[in-house]
């Protein structure tokens, strides 16, 4: 099994949950203060890891067979997401979705590390359900 911390669409409730072939939800936690967060042409978060000025973002923590995350989540993924690993909160590693370098130039980026949290980012925006 893999440990994969997810921040956007995967999370309970989101369209690509489905993919995770039931995966047991480990804990929702955060990563280490290291990342900006950006929300990519306001379609689906993104995490970098950077030197200073980094938030602690939030997300849900799974295990998910590596063969899950191969075949059915990543090929759902968008074009600007690669697979990495992040840091989190309690001193573990694990598997992430994060921003591929080579799409900083392409994509818009909007930095939404006040939210820190793909949720609270989309209930911000205008016209969200209250």
């Amino acid at each position: 099994m893999t440990l994969l911390f997810l921040t956007g669409d995967g999370m309970r409730g989101g369209r690509l949950h489905d993919r995770l072939g039931g995966a047991p939800l480990v804990a929702v936690t955060r990563t280490v203060p290291a990342y900006r967060m950006y929300a990519v042409d306001d379609r689906f978060p993104a995490l970098e890891r950077v030197g200073a000025g980094g938030v602690a973002v939030r997300g849900e923590l799974y295990d998910v067979p590596l063969a899950t995350v191969g075949g059915a989540l990543l090929p759902a993924e968008p074009a600007e997401l690669e697979l990495g690993a992040v840091e989190l909160a309690e001193g573990a590693w694990a598997l992430a979705t994060v921003l591929r370098r080579e799409h900083r130039g392409t994509a818009r980026l909007d930095v939404i590390d006040r939210f820190a949290d793909w949720r609270a980012y989309r209930a911000d925006q205008p016209g969200a359900a209250t």
